[in-house]
């Protein structure tokens, strides 16, 4: 098959943590194909994230939130791929504008997550187990009532997936979650860091967003573990978007040492590139089920990460040197952005996971890594299955 397949579409288009996932497969595509042209398909905002990714040649944006939000223009879309005759496309998203630009590409060969109806235009559709199922009727307490089953396979196994039966590859070159960043960031980012913080201090960063509300760690529990890393001589770096800005600043507050000049807050300050630029100059990286996280992992970051609601096989750091503390209660993984559980049981999986715990953790790989800042870690290729823990 590797013959016929000149030009390749790999489409993405969700959000920051999907598409870091999806580039050992990118990776393991351009091994298999080195003479093809392959284009990444992704949204406008995450454009940053894949960019510079050497395993690509070209990057197909679509602009989901803006002027392709209507109908027509996402017929107009799929009008334009079809003009570029792709031998073969991948959907690596199982949504319906995805599935749709997949289904009507006009491409010789399709492949990957598929909606229904859009399934019968695929040529191989296959399901993604690292994603939860909704399955038959059963008590669930919702309504319609159904059996949840979370995902039982790593997210980027599940792409392989797809590559070995779907696109013929048999041998997988997998270096784990890859970025590069532009040679300009990197300069800006390290005038800001000079500017931020005093040499060779070691900075751990604080990512305490996150797109479900039981994705989120009580923001006390944060502070807890900055005032302790303060006291401990570490300086703490605050990341996030804008919509996570009063997040931090309820967590600021609530440090004792909120006005010390050992906190720093990027929230909302930095894009994408930036804020892989500055990780990868912290020794560590505390952080909810989040975008931010995968990118720390792409940039070797030592990571500690609690897990509530979130299911941990699917979308777990992709890194052997990282720390998941998985809540020890009944209902996880719930899936669920709110928690309907009333008195003490309400938010149990996050509250469950102290600070003295997740401290822990922090202080041992603080201790096993030196407070090395990740860049000048060594890699250690084929060690990705994450250490999971229980409180």
């Amino acid at each position: 098959m590797n013959g016929d397949v000149r030009t390749i579409l790999v489409i993405n288009m969700m959000h920051i943590g999907d598409l870091m996932l999806v580039t050992p497969a990118l990776r393991a595509l351009r091994t298999a194909y080195p003479d093809a042209q392959i284009t990444m398909l992704t949204d406008k905002a995450l454009k940053p994230l894949v960019a510079e990714n050497r395993n690509i040649d070209k990057c197909l944006i679509y602009d989901k939130h803006g002027r392709g939000r209507t109908l027509h223009a996402l017929l107009k879309f799929i009008a334009a791929v079809r003009k570029r005759h792709y031998d073969l496309v991948i959907n690596l998203h199982r949504n319906e504008r995805a599935s749709a630009i997949a289904a009507f590409s006009g491409a010789k060969r399709i492949i990957g997550y598929s909606k229904p109806f859009f399934s019968w235009f695929f040529d191989k559709v296959l399901q993604n187990p690292a994603v939860a199922h909704h399955i038959g009727w059963g008590p669930h307490g919702m309504f319609p009532p159904y059996r949840y089953v979370p995902g039982w396979k790593h997210q980027v196994e599940a792409h392989f997936d797809v590559l070995r039966e779907g696109a013929g590859i048999k041998e997988i070159d997998d270096r784990g979650l890859e970025l590069w960043v532009p040679i300009d960031t990197e300069e800006r980012a390290e005038l800001l860091w000079e500017t931020e913080f005093q040499p060779g201090e070691k900075v751990v960063a604080f990512n305490i967003g996150a797109s479900w509300e039981t994705k989120r760690w009580p923001t006390e529990y944060f502070a807890a573990c900055a005032h302790h890393l303060i006291d401990a001589g570490y300086a703490v770096a605050f990341f996030g978007g804008p919509g996570d800005i009063k997040l931090v600043e309820m967590c600021t507050h609530q440090i004792p040492e909120q006005h010390s000049d050992k906190i720093h807050v990027f929230t909302g300050r930095i894009g994408l590139t930036m804020l892989a630029a500055l990780l990868s100059r912290c020794c560590l990286m505390l952080t909810t089920d989040s975008g931010p996280m995968h990118v720390g992992v792409a940039m070797n970051v030592p990571i500690v990460t609690m897990f509530g609601a979130s299911p941990v096989p699917g979308f777990s750091p992709y890194d052997s040197k990282d720390i998941l503390v998985q809540a020890d209660v009944p209902c996880h993984p719930c899936g669920l952005h709110t928690c309907p559980r009333e008195g003490e049981a309400h938010f149990a999986c996050m509250r469950g996971i102290t600070p003295e715990v997740v401290l822990r953790y922090v202080e041992e790989l603080l201790e096993k890594y030196h407070g090395t800042p990740a860049r000048e870690l060594p890699p250690h290729p084929g060690q990705y299955a994450c250490r999971v823990v229980k409180p």
